[in-house]
C-alpha cells in the first residue's frame, strides 16, 4: 500500500465529516443551533423588524415634513395677509413650522380680542407678545417631541444588538467546546460547525445594528435642520407680530 493510499485512509473521514457539516445553508445552521442561541437570534430579529419599521415611518414623516415646510415658507414670505396664510396652511399638516405659525397666529387673535380697549400702547403690547411667545415655545416643544419619537429605539438597537449577538456567539462557542470535551475529539470537523453556528448571532447583531445607527445619524441631522427652521421662524414671526401690534395700537390711538 503506497503513501497516497495511507493518506486517503487517514484524511478521508475528516474530509467527509467536514463537508457534511458545512453542506447546509444558514437556515439549517440556525435550526441546529442551541436553544440559547435561538433565543438570542429571536430577540435580534424582533429588534431588526421594529427598527426597520421605525426607519420607514420616520423616512416618510421627515420627507413630508421637509416638503410641507418648504411650501409653507414660500407661502409665508410671498403673502402679506396672515389670515390668508392661516387658511392656506391648514393642509400643510406635516410641517412643524406651519404648526408653529398656526398656534402663534391663533394665540395672537385670542390676545387681540381679549385686550382691554382702554389699555395704553405699552401695556397692551407686552401681554400679547408674552402670550404669543409662550404659545410658540409650547408648540416647538410638542413638534420636537413628535419628530424625535421612536428615535431612541434606533439608538438602543445600534448600541445593544452587537453585544446581544456577541453573547449568543460566546454561549455557542462555550457549548461547542463543551461538546468537544465530552466527545474527546478536537479536529476541525468537530469544532467548525459549532463555532460557525455561534458566529451567526454576531452577524445578525451587526446586521440589526448597522442600519439602525446609519438611520439614527441621518434622522438626527434632519431633525436638527428642522429645529433650526422652527427657531428662525419663531424669531421672525415674533418680530412681525410686534410690528403688527404696534401698527394697530398706533392706529387706535390716532
Amino acid at each position: 500500500m503506497n503513501i497516497m493510499t495511507w493518506s486517503s485512509l487517514i484524511f478521508l473521514p475528516s474530509a467527509v465529516t467536514f463537508n457534511t457539516a458545512f453542506s447546509g445553508n444558514v437556515v439549517q445552521m440556525i435550526i441546529h443551533a442551541g436553544p440559547v442561541v435561538k433565543v438570542v437570534l429571536l430577540i435580534l430579529f424582533l429588534f431588526s423588524v421594529i427598527s426597520w419599521s421605525i426607519i420607514f415611518m420616520k423616512w416618510r414623516y421627515l420627507r413630508r415634513a421637509g416638503e410641507d415646510t418648504a411650501d409653507f415658507l414660500d407661502l409665508f414670505w410671498e403673502s402679506t395677509a396672515l389670515n390668508q396664510i392661516y387658511q392656506e396652511s391648514e393642509e400643510l399638516t406635516w410641517s412643524p413650522v406651519a404648526q408653529l405659525f398656526r398656534s402663534g397666529y391663533a394665540e395672537l387673535r385670542r390676545s387681540m380680542k381679549s385686550q382691554n380697549p382702554s389699555a395704553t400702547l405699552e401695556s397692551a403690547r407686552q401681554p400679547i407678545m408674552d402670550n404669543v411667545e409662550r404659545s410658540l415655545k409650547k408648540t416647538a416643544i410638542d413638534e420636537s417631541n413628535k419628530m424625535e419619537k421612536a428615535l431612541s429605539f434606533l439608538a438602543t438597537t445600534g448600541n445593544t444588538t452587537p453585544f446581544i449577538g456577541l453573547f449568543g456567539t460566546v454561549w455557542g462557542i462555550m457549548e461547542a467546546f463543551r461538546g468537544i470535551g465530552m466527545k474527546g475529539s478536537a479536529s476541525l470537523a468537530v469544532v467548525a460547525p459549532g463555532i460557525s453556528e455561534a458566529l451567526i448571532a454576531t452577524a445578525v447583531g451587526l446586521g440589526a445594528a448597522i442600519p439602525a445607527v446609519i438611520a439614527f445619524n441621518t434622522f438626527t441631522s434632519r431633525l436638527t435642520f428642522l429645529r433650526s427652521e422652527m427657531e428662525t421662524f419663531a424669531s421672525d414671526f415674533l418680530s412681525l407680530v410686534e410690528r403688527q401690534v404696534v401698527k394697530k395700537s398706533l392706529v387706535k390711538e390716532s
